[in-house]
């Protein structure tokens, strides 16, 4: 059934979104029909590359020059958006409509302290003068989880960490109290406590009569904020209803594969169809490739998004789900056994500290001590803040500690000046947490994983391509991508170039730093699978940074935790995640609500999943 679209605040009807890229024309939105009222949370998921992210830029003018926007009715508080010149665009933004983008570091002006550009919706649009103007930031700052906002708000942004700067995005652009929130995976640099706050801020916001868009592969973030949910593949909405009925009876194959797939604490199935292949270009379903149930049929129409009575929010699908026809569960890849091999990593008692904007020092990383053996997988938790992006800088030889050692394959690293480090560096991989800042904007795909692979510039990603090819489809990528930018690909899609980039060099340590953030569920346990396979295969050792507990338990051996620096918990993964010892860990783990396919139609709207098992 199509979205009603009277008495909405924000209403679309067939959008779509075209892009020039080179000769060619990529279509990333296709026949979008939306409809957001007040007071309401519209959910919006989707693989990494799904045009979900295109469609909320297209909806406040920031689609980019390249794409050419349609839509046969686009408006906001009954405004024709299509009319907009940018100057209306401007005074839409931040004041009317708030924007959370997905990726903080690049929204965030480097050059600004945090106060300012929290400040800028409220300076900008003339809401409030000077006067009071530093109490309400730090009002808002607090608002989002932030720690300490009066210290923090005289902070520059690389100075906070990933979270820290993500919850400094949402309290801009909930500044001006604007009567649309945009919120592109708010959550995806967060962990379970500072997210539970997050969501919270924005259900506080929607039941005050704030509509929000929320773009999100979370489906836990999805069950708890939503009131209807649009399912998106290959820019068409091939689901959409509320969300008791998209979570709790799915129609189409894909939104099943997407509820499959995703992560849990006790446990996870993989997606059924063929999750690596692209989807289905010309005529009927774009899913045909992945689809279990695909016929000729389904190869030739694309079934209309319409439904009856019981099955409120209708469905793209020729066919009744049933799980004995090819939709049953598939185990997960086995774990390797315990690691037993030699230590290739150990940190002895590291500590670092930095001068805050007051002159005092903040120790963020306190005596930290653990080693890693060949093949084995070390999860850090903690809270954003909490020292674990510095403990794996300190590790790359990025950070040099201010006391204590850490030692590669028993041999001095961190006490070695970088010219003696430099013949070691292909043995121990970064996995960053934020990939597109870590791209040379000018480079393209080819030329990114070339500089992995040892071989810069052009002609050596050129002589290299085979393997640059192998890399991308071993972490789910077609080749198609290779001459694009790291401002042309999805969020998605970026990180996977950055673990296919570190990969490359065949390295003995990957330092994972949030490496399935930003990933959407399928493509999260692919991922995942690789990493278990190359420890498997390779003998590999990871050092994986998460905030998810989910992801820790499925891949890791050993968990440690760490508060304010310090360590506070360490032991087997099985011990520390189902019987913590401190209280802290215990909190983490409240906070917590493991996200499992439901099994059945008792999932109510801005209801989190649960979990029986374990």
């Amino acid at each position: 059934m199509s979205p009603r679209l009277d008495d909405a605040l924000l209403t679309a009807r067939n959008l779509s979104v075209r892009f020039t890229i080179g000769r060619g024309v990529v279509e990333a939105v296709r026949g979008v029909d939306l409809a957001l009222p007040a007071g309401q949370c519209l959910a919006v998921v989707g693989e990494s590359g799904s045009g979900k992210s295109v469609m909320a830029r297209s909806l406040v003018g920031l689609a980019g020059h390249t794409a050419t926007v349609n839509a046969t009715e686009l408006t906001f508080e009954g405004q024709r958006l299509l009319d907009n010149s940018e100057r209306q665009w401007r005074r839409l933004r931040g004041a009317r409509v708030g924007f959370v983008m997905q990726d903080a570091l690049t929204s965030l002006d480097p050059l600004r302290r945090v106060e300012d550009e929290v400040a800028e919706p409220l300076t900008v649009h003339g809401l409030l003068g000077r006067r009071g103007l530093r109490d309400r930031v730090i009002s808002l700052l607090a608002d989002a989880g932030i720690p300490d906002p009066a210290q923090r708000a005289r902070q520059y942004p690389h100075e906070l960490s990933g979270g820290l700067q993500q919850r400094a995005l949402i309290a801009s652009a909930i500044a001006a109290s604007p009567s649309l929130v945009i919120a592109d995976e708010p959550t995806t640099a967060l962990d379970v406590t500072i997210q539970a706050q997050v969501l919270d801020l924005l259900a506080a916001k929607r039941d005050a009569g704030t509509a929000v868009l929320l773009i999100s592969h979370d489906l836990t973030v999805v069950a708890r904020m939503a009131d209807q949910i649009a399912v998106m593949y290959a820019g068409l909405v091939v689901e959409q209803g509320p969300a008791e009925q998209v979570l709790g009876s799915p129609t189409h194959p894909y939104t099943r594969d997407l509820l499959a797939a995703a992560p849990s604490f006790g446990r996870r199935v993989r997606p059924t169809g063929a999750a690596l292949a692209p989807p289905a270009a010309g005529p009927g379903c774009p899913y045909q490739t992945r689809c279990p149930l695909a016929d000729d049929l389904c190869r030739s129409e694309l079934p209309p998004l319409t439904g009856t009575a019981s099955r409120a929010g209708g469905v793209r699908c020729w066919h009744p789900l049933k799980t004995d026809a090819g939709l049953a569960d598939h185990p997960v890849v086995t774990r390797p056994a315990p690691a037993t091999g030699r230590t290739v990593l150990e940190a002895d008692t590291i500590s670092q500290r930095f001068r805050s904007p007051d002159g005092s020092w903040r120790t963020a990383v306190d005596e930290v001590s653990f080693s890693l053996r060949e093949g084995e997988a070390l999860g850090v938790l903690g809270e954003s803040g909490s020292g674990k992006t510095t403990t794996a800088q300190i590790v790359l030889g990025m950070l040099t500690p201010a006391s204590g050692e850490v030692r590669l394959d028993g041999s001095p690293w961190s006490s070695l000046r970088e010219n003696q480090r430099r013949s070691r560096r292909s043995r121990i991989q970064l996995v960053p947490q934020d990939p597109l800042s870590s791209f040379d904007p000018r480079f393209t795909v080819e030329r990114i994983i070339g500089e992995g692979l040892g071989h810069p510039g052009r002609r050596g990603a050129s002589a290299n391509r085979s393997r640059i090819v192998e890399l991308l489809h071993r972490v789910g990528l077609d080749d198609a991508i290779l001459d694009r930018r790291g401002m042309q690909l999805s969020g998605g899609q970026r990180q996977r170039v950055a673990i296919a980039r570190a990969l490359g060099p065949e390295p003995e340590i990957l330092v994972c730093d949030e490496p399935v953030s930003a990933l959407d569920v399928t493509i999260q346990a692919q991922i995942l699978d690789l990493f278990t396979t190359l420890r498997r295969d390779l003998g590999v050792a990871l050092l994986f940074i998460s905030h998810d507990l989910g992801v820790i338990h499925q891949v890791c051996d050993r968990a440690l935790v760490m508060k304010d620096g310090a360590i506070v918990e360490h032991g087997a993964v099985s011990d520390v995640l189902r019987s913590p010892k401190h209280p802290y860990t215990r909190t983490l783990l409240a906070a917590l609500d493991p996200t499992h396919p439901p099994a059945g139609p008792t999932l109510g709207p801005r209801q989190a999943f649960t979990s029986t098992e374990g």
